[in-house]
């Protein structure tokens, strides 16, 4: 079996619309067999988690197949995962938790690449602790961390690396692996955003060296919602404000409330997916995602490639950002002269979906001097195939000469 993108652009409902999608970053489109995952587990009978009757099973089953779906993508561990509504929820949640254990004298790491939702709960609750934050710098020409910043910002007194996998704004990848052993050679615990990573990646938290990665399913394929993958001694170690009665166990003592399980299904069934895409020889499902992730990375990278040299013929009426050595199929734009939010417009018009805004990514926004006007972000996906790129680089160019 081989990588077939009009095969497996079937599986979406809503490409029959006829949108040319460009704006995966801020969420997928989604399976059919996502949405009815999430539907028949609804409409079977489910109760509160347990063992005797059918809906007490249904639950369990929902829950165990989500930790162990999630443990698979990452290659994490079952006991780490843990459901949020959002990753800014989770990361909220343990900044909080993780607080709890900093003295006077401490210092955090953040990265001025990364998404607001992986910035300000730290910055609050450093503020609230009264410690001090660092920061990890980005160099604006080269769109990646500059290596003064890595060497010099980590220290003994270094609590916590908080840094993005992937950059949603640029799509630049950091070497996550240097910062993460610099920051154990301290005992700092590292916390990883893998939001936008995961879509375009094949994950290995051990890899990466994250105590602590949080994903969002629906920005590849799934439902809406978080997800944390933690190391299981870590996250015994913390205790997160909970109701009395709630279970103390990890995970149950980090998820508030009652499991949405037919999310859960719906995640599950958007990593089964993603397995199936070219799962090659491979008999396990983690095996199977590290084949598919391999094809969806030629696919993207291929289309990326087509897309970069489009752009190259625009000359100077096009300045592109995303100028990493590594980097995910992600670009931003803009255009000298001319409003980013009005080519965003005129690629609507011909229904090509490439938004335009900064996208939470509000310390690299600044980083980059883009005060005014919006940038146009390109994102590509698994789906997204050769006439998507055709009919974008099509509307770039009437949107210039118009």
């Amino acid at each position: 079996m081989t990588y077939d993108v009009a095969r497996f652009r079937r599986q979406f409902p809503s490409l029959a619309s006829g949108v040319a999608h460009f704006d995966g970053p801020g969420g997928t489109q989604t399976p059919a067999v996502v949405g009815e995952a999430i539907a028949a587990t609804i409409a079977a009978p489910l109760s509160i988690r347990g063992a005797i009757l059918p809906g007490e099973r249904n639950a369990s089953v929902a829950v165990a197949g989500f930790r162990s779906a999630f443990a698979d993508l990452t290659g994490g561990d079952a006991r780490g995962v843990i459901h949020g509504r959002s990753a800014t929820q989770l990361t909220y949640d343990l900044s909080r938790a993780l607080a709890k254990t900093w003295r006077d004298g401490d210092e955090i790491v953040l990265c001025r690449l990364d998404h607001d939702s992986n910035v300000r709960p730290w910055l609050q609750a450093a503020d609230a602790c009264g410690i001090t934050v660092r920061w990890l710098d980005v160099d604006p020409v080269t769109a990646e961390i500059t290596e003064e910043s890595a060497a010099e910002v980590i220290t003994t007194r270094t609590r916590l690396v908080a840094v993005t996998a992937a950059s949603n704004l640029l799509g630049t990848i950091p070497p996550v692996r240097r910062l993460a052993d610099a920051a154990h050679a301290v005992d700092a615990i590292v916390y990883v955003d893998g939001v936008h990573h995961a879509a375009h990646e094949f994950v290995d938290v051990a890899e990466l060296g994250a105590d602590l990665y949080v994903c969002s399913p629906y920005k590849f394929l799934g439902p809406h919602c978080g997800v944390l993958v933690g190391d299981p001694a870590l996250l015994e170690s913390l205790h997160p404000d909970k109701l009395l009665p709630s279970p103390d166990d990890v995970p149950e003592r980090f998820e508030l409330g009652t499991l949405p399980y037919e999310i859960l299904a719906g995640a599950t069934a958007a990593v089964d997916v993603l397995a199936g895409l070219d799962p090659g020889e491979a008999t396990s499902r983690r095996e199977r995602l590290r084949s598919s992730f391999d094809a969806i990375g030629r696919h993207e990278g291929r289309l990326l490639r087509r897309v970069a040299d489009g752009l190259a013929e625009f000359g100077d009426a096009v300045v592109v950002h995303s100028r990493a050595a590594r980097r995910t199929p992600t670009l931003l734009l803009t255009f000298p002269g001319r409003s980013s939010a009005d080519a965003s417009r005129a690629l609507a018009a011909r229904d090509v979906h490439a938004p335009a805004g900064f996208f939470y990514a509000e310390e690299l926004r600044r980083r980059l001097a883009l005060h005014d006007d919006a940038a146009l972000r390109i994102g590509l996906a698994p789906y997204t195939d050769d006439e998507d790129v055709d009919r974008l680089l099509a509307g770039l160019v009437a949107f210039l000469e118009g």
